[in-house]
């Protein structure tokens, strides 16, 4: 189903931003963290190997958000959406490298080029709604042209 995915979009509400390290620094109040727009922090990840898209270098961060039933993730493509997770919780597989996040957590640690540590790349050639994610068509390209 999703032979041509090379992201996942995550828009997703913080409850705790002081859960994050960016660079040493505890970020008290969530103005340190890339790509934080009100209340929600939406990272485009590209799977092959768990590089952020557009993540400031030389910024380090450990994450460890707090998100439980307030998010929303997709799979996209160059050219879009194709897919949407389901679930009520965190994609464990996509968004949790070096740690258990038990469906309510994102947490991993990223290095200075942007790269999750750890990075385990799923296999999304097969998913599909028996996997929580359901298919979507949205041709309007999220991630792709800031990839490159």
């Amino acid at each position: 189903m999703n032979t041509q995915a090379k992201y996942i979009e995550v828009e997703a509400e913080v409850r705790y931003w002081e859960d994050a390290i960016i660079n040493g620094q505890e970020d008290t109040d969530g103005t340190l963290i890339p790509f934080r727009f009100g209340n929600k922090w939406c990272p485009v990840i590209r799977l092959s190997d768990g590089w952020i898209v557009n993540w400031p270098e030389g910024t380090t961060a450990d994450i460890h958000f707090k998100v439980c039933d307030q998010g929303e993730y997709w799979i996209a493509s160059d050219n879009g959406r194709t897919a949407k997770w389901c679930g009520a919780y965190v994609p464990d597989d996509f968004l949790c490298h070096g740690d258990t996040g038990y469906g309510d957590y994102i947490i991993f640690k990223v290095d200075a080029n942007g790269r999750i540590e750890k990075w385990r790349a799923p296999d999304v050639r097969a998913i599909g709604p028996g996997d929580g994610w359901i298919p979507v068509q949205d041709s309007t390209p999220q991630a792709g042209p800031q990839a490159e």
